[in-house]
C-alpha cells in the first residue's frame, strides 16, 4: 500500500509538473507567435524602405542623366550668345550700299574687337609665340626648320596662331623653328 501511495504521489507530482509545463509553454508559444508577427512586420517595413530608397536612387540617376544630356545639348549656348553680335555686325557691313575703304576697315576692326571679347568671355585664348621663344611641343607644331641666328629649337616665325580653350589645346600654333648650326 505504501508503494501505491508513493506511486500515486509520484503521478500527482508528474501531473502537476505537466500542467505547469503546459501553462509555461502556452505563454512561450504565444510569445513566439508575437515575435514571428513582429519580425514579419519589421521585414515588411524594411522591404518597403528598401524599395523606396531604390526608387529614389533610380530617380536621382535619371535626373542626373537628364542634366548631363541638357548640359551637352546647350554647352555651346554661352559661346553662341557671344558670337551672335559678331554675325550681326558682319551682316550690317554687307548691307552698306557704298562702303569706303575706311568704313570697311573701321567695321572690320569693331567686329574683330567683338570677336576677341567673345573669345575672352568664353576662355578661348590665342597662342602666339614670340620669335626666340623655346619650342613647346604641347602648344606649338613645328612645320619646318630654317637656318637662323638664334638658339636651336626656338621659334623663328609664326605661320598660324594656335588656340587654347581654358587649359586644353584646341589648335597648336604653326611655327618655323631654328635648326642647329
Amino acid at each position: 500500500m505504501q508503494d501505491q501511495d508513493k506511486y500515486a504521489e509520484q503521478q500527482a507530482a508528474s501531473m502537476e509538473e505537466a500542467g505547469a509545463a503546459a501553462e509555461a509553454s502556452a505563454p512561450a508559444a504565444q510569445t513566439l507567435e508575437e515575435q514571428l508577427a513582429a519580425s514579419q512586420q519589421l521585414v515588411q517595413e524594411l522591404q518597403d524602405a528598401f524599395l523606396r530608397a531604390k526608387a529614389e536612387a533610380e530617380n536621382a540617376r535619371r535626373r542626373a542623366q537628364d542634366d548631363i544630356t541638357r548640359a551637352h545639348k546647350f554647352a555651346i549656348e554661352g559661346f553662341a550668345e557671344a558670337l551672335v553680335p559678331v554675325k550681326d555686325s558682319l551682316e550690317m557691313a554687307l548691307q552698306v550700299e557704298a562702303p569706303t575703304v575706311e568704313s570697311l576697315k573701321e567695321g572690320v576692326d569693331m567686329t574683330l574687337k567683338q570677336l576677341t571679347a567673345a573669345f575672352e568671355k568664353n576662355r578661348l585664348f590665342e597662342i602666339k609665340p614670340q620669335a626666340g621663344e623655346k619650342l613647346d611641343p604641347m602648344k606649338h607644331q613645328a612645320i619646318s626648320m630654317v637656318p637662323a641666328d638664334q638658339e636651336p629649337n626656338t621659334v623663328v616665325a609664326v605661320l598660324q596662331k594656335g588656340y587654347l580653350i581654358a587649359d586644353r589645346l584646341l589648335r597648336p600654333a604653326l611655327v618655323t623653328v631654328a635648326q642647329e648650326k
